[in-house]
């Protein structure tokens, strides 16, 4: 039976933030299922609670993306050069399933390939998900079927995925969990999510991502670098966590972070490393190698110049621009007026990665959706965002189409897919600015609005300074008025009077 001091804690406890009272698009689109949520409602109180009711969407809306590629699932894969892409159902599993010798049974790494890849392209953990997947293909009927079989295979168990990122953003921010619906029902997540295994990289990520905001960094560091050997992009939140422990003086903490990191990665990949060093590597000397390809900036370049730069050129001038971005978004951690949240500098860092690198297959925006959620959970902003993406899923497969059916010539020119290229460069700065104005001005960031400090931090949350640059280094000043609370620097909520370190 719970004390009367538990009861007066309780109560005192604030509620958590109704996105209906607060977004107005989140109001609007809440008519569809009877409109915003009232003041009298019970909440709480029902099994209907939101992380099972986001996990369900999420599930929901993942089934719908695979009923999208049911025209591809009835022949397309196999049957005809373009009509994959025509009806924008294309998908790599499928595909590799025999490409890279799952078909015939060959070890990822450790058996060369016949075809024009040596050995699998793919990191670790992924080469790992792949030969499960396979595993639970049965081997018998037509190698069409086989495919069809391996992709349905593989769609099961990214659904696990998916729910997993689902619940993960749900619960990173204890206040605001109605913020897992963007993910739930992004549009480009339940369309991009079978294109490819990105899923398990970014469930990992939120699953990390939740551990270091729960105060957990060795638990967060493990995950990470689980997520690392999937797919490379997750070591770039190192960076992020680096700034702001450095500002707010917490170096025990990154440091456990990095020791699990570094461990969870080698796990995975030393024993392949030794044994199959070749093939280990095979990931990382393609992505050095592979030249400017589908949906960068760098392609739209090519396209437009007599002289193309060479495949060296662009990793050196996309190293250089990664790495100008990643001082600037430091600068911008150390000299903003408030110190950033976790979720903002990690999602400023990725997108720099995406905007910057010389490929975009359309399955990238997986990585950046959790953390954009986390980032600006504003529905104007991310809708905005997430119809950029939309029109480029659409426009790569018509553009593929248009190359892929001759004379024909049916699907987007090269002009229009240059246009979409830059539609999804602009989406994704577009959703940046008002993350660095967030930073910059945040009066503006809706979830420090709300009374919150970083619920995204862990350890960071309400911690106080040790290490700021220029203006941040004196009281912070208001650059803006607004009507919310006033939350003070070091504060867990409004009225808190001031911090601990």
């Amino acid at each position: 039976m719970p004390s009367a001091e538990t009861k007066r804690a309780s109560s005192h406890e604030p509620e958590p933030v109704r996105p209906t009272k607060e977004d107005a698009v989140a109001a609007t689109g809440s008519e569809l299922i009877g409109g915003p949520i009232g003041r009298r409602a019970l909440l709480g109180t029902s099994w209907w609670t939101p992380v099972r009711v986001i996990a369900l969407v999420a599930i929901g809306m993942f089934a719908l993306g695979m009923v999208q590629k049911l025209p591809c699932y009835d022949g397309a894969w196999f049957f005809g050069a373009s009509s994959q892409y025509t009806h924008a159902c294309y998908s790599d599993i499928p595909h590799l399933y025999q490409g890279r010798g799952f078909a015939e049974g060959l070890v990822p790494y450790f058996d060369k390939l016949s075809g024009d890849m040596e050995y699998l392209e793919y990191p670790v953990l992924t080469g790992v998900f792949m030969e499960v997947a396979s595993w639970l293909t049965p081997g018998s009927g037509s190698i069409q079927d086989q495919a069809n079989v391996y992709w349905m295979v593989n769609a099961g168990m990214l659904m696990v995925c998916a729910a997993v990122i689902a619940v993960c953003v749900t619960r990173t921010h204890r206040r605001r969990p109605w913020d897992g619906l963007l993910v739930a029902l992004a549009p480009a997540f339940a369309l991009t999510a079978t294109v490819n295994w990105d899923l398990l990289a970014v469930a990992l990520t939120a699953a990390a991502m939740l551990m270091w905001a729960r105060s957990r960094p060795f638990a967060f560091g493990v995950l990470l670098g689980l997520a690392t050997a999937a797919k490379l992009y997750p070591f770039l939140l190192l960076g992020p966590l680096l700034v702001l422990c450095w500002r707010a003086g917490r170096w025990r903490e990154f440091g456990t972070a990095l020791r699990g990191a570094a461990g969870a990665w080698l796990v995975v990949n030393l024993p392949v490393m030794l044994l199959a060093r070749e093939g280990w590597s095979k990931f990382y000397t393609f992505s050095q190698e592979r030249g400017v390809d589908f949906g960068s900036f760098w392609l739209v370049l090519s396209h437009r110049m007599d002289s193309p730069p060479t495949t060296d050129t662009v990793n050196t001038l996309a190293m250089v621009l990664m790495l100008l971005s990643c001082l600037g978004v430091a600068g911008l951690a150390l000299t903003a007026p408030r110190r950033p949240r976790f979720a903002q500098l990690a999602f400023l860092v990725v997108a720099a990665f995406i905007l910057t690198n010389k490929v975009y297959s359309p399955q990238y925006v997986l990585w950046l959706v959790p953390l954009a959620a986390l980032a600006r959970p504003k529905w104007r902003d991310f809708l905005i965002w997430q119809a950029c993406e939309v029109a480029y899923f659409l426009g790569i497969w018509m553009y593929l189409a248009y190359t892929t059916s001759g004379d024909a010539h049916k699907g987007l020119p090269t002009d229009g897919y240059h246009v979409v290229i830059l539609v999804h460069l602009l989406g994704t700065l577009y959703l940046c600015a008002v993350v660095v104005r967030d930073i910059l001005v945040p009066e503006r960031d809706v979830v420090r609005r709300s009374g919150g400090d970083d619920p995204s931090g862990g350890v960071l949350d309400g911690a106080e300074d040790a290490f700021v640059l220029g203006a941040a280094a004196h009281p912070p000043q208001h650059a803006a008025h607004f009507g919310g609370p006033h939350v003070e620097w070091g504060s867990r909520g409004p009225s808190a009077g001031g911090g601990s370190p």
